[in-house]
């Protein structure tokens, strides 16, 4: 099959879409399809992938990619990509990663574009249950994979730090919510700061660094706290399987969450805010405190801490959530809702010789 995978964002960029387009790609390609990614992402570097990159693509060339395809898979919905299947009618499998709003929940006008859009498709899927009840309740979940190639345990690093949060230096990130929190912690547990055993690594950059480094230095928890800027690869993965627990404060409503996942295969327990898709992304293998709330948070801390059987019921409950987010398990429940649809209107249009409207696969 002649697959077409339309990423508005793809590598170099580094995101949730811009991954889960290379493993999709991938997984694809390892199960025997031909794959085309067409990307608006400009790299003038080598494309080592086992299929075809095009990059910022002409109207010419957009057109000709559509033709080629048996079916478009949108990677979250990219309409100055997806248009030319207005005219072409392409079976079409379009992937919910994220809300189809703005930042403040209302909806624009591409917002209001989108639904339509979606409306139209052959099959939708959502990342998580969060984002099909919000979006597309006629959306088929499919949880999100994790590059498990690059993020796993590696057994010779001693896990000798507590915390650690990964993400982007942004204020709905909850990275200040992190630093506070440990700042109770420690004040909670009545040992000397200098002395105590918990501690927090800040991995990512963004536009609050000098802000939370403010305030760490006015609550007093700097010398507990250490800022690693941005980390990619091995030494991401060999800095996060130093640490225990993983924290994941957002105050946005994530719509998935893969950092949770990287942090689970690198042996960390993830304790997550309940808002949109965090509590998917770690099933049973770590813990959910109340968005925002630092009581709720420390508390939560403290209960993992505490407890060494919860610890290692987390732990075991890990290998099987880990399981199911391969990328392999994942690229295989990708293709089956493709075949599906592919399958489906190609032998409705044999039988019937007619145009089947894709409110039939709903």
């Amino acid at each position: 099959m002649r697959i077409l995978i339309l990423s508005h964002q793809f590598f170099p960029d580094i995101g949730g879409i811009e991954i889960n387009s290379e493993i999709l790609g991938y997984s694809f390609s390892k199960l025997g399809h031909e794959i085309h990614l067409v990307t608006w992402t400009e790299y003038t570097g080598p494309d080592n992938f086992p299929f075809k990159v095009i990059r910022n693509p002409s109207f010419r060339t957009l057109f000709a990619q559509h033709n080629w395809a048996d079916v478009i898979l949108e990677n979250n919905p990219c309409l100055r990509l997806a248009w030319p299947n207005l005219f072409f009618r392409k079976i079409s499998v379009v992937v919910l990663n994220t809300w189809v709003s703005r930042m403040d929940g209302t909806l624009g006008l591409q917002d209001r574009l989108k639904f339509v859009w979606l409306k139209r498709a052959s099959r939708v899927i959502a990342v998580s249950d969060a984002v099909r009840n919000i979006c597309f309740k006629n959306a088929k979940v499919i949880g999100n994979p994790y590059s498990s190639e690059k993020f796993k345990i590696l057994k010779e690093n001693p896990r000798d730090k507590t915390f650690v949060f990964l993400g982007r230096l942004v204020s709905d990130k909850g990275a200040d919510l992190a630093i506070r929190a440990l700042c109770q912690l420690i004040m909670d547990s009545k040992v000397d700061k200098r002395e105590s055993p918990y501690s927090l690594t800040i991995i990512g950059d963004g536009p609050e660094l000098q802000v939370l480094q403010t305030l760490a230095i006015d609550l007093k928890v700097i010398n507990n706290l250490t800022f690693k800027g941005s980390m990619t690869g091995i030494q991401l993965t060999a800095c996060l399987n130093e640490h225990k627990y993983l924290l994941v404060p957002s105050l946005w409503k994530e719509p998935f969450g893969n950092v949770a996942l990287e942090g689970l295969a690198c042996g960390c327990i993830p304790i997550v805010s309940d808002g949109g898709g965090l509590p998917d992304a770690i099933g049973m293998a770590g813990l959910v405190f109340q968005r925002g709330n630092l009581i709720s948070l420390v508390s939560t801390m403290k209960k993992l801490i505490k407890d060494t059987n919860l610890q290692e019921r987390l732990k075991l409950n890990a290998i099987s959530h880990l399981e199911k987010h391969q990328p392999d398990v994942v690229g295989k429940q990708y293709l089956d809702v493709i075949v599906e649809a592919y399958e489906l209107i190609s032998n409705c249009k044999r039988a019937y010789s007619c145009d089947c409207s894709s409110s039939t696969l709903k």
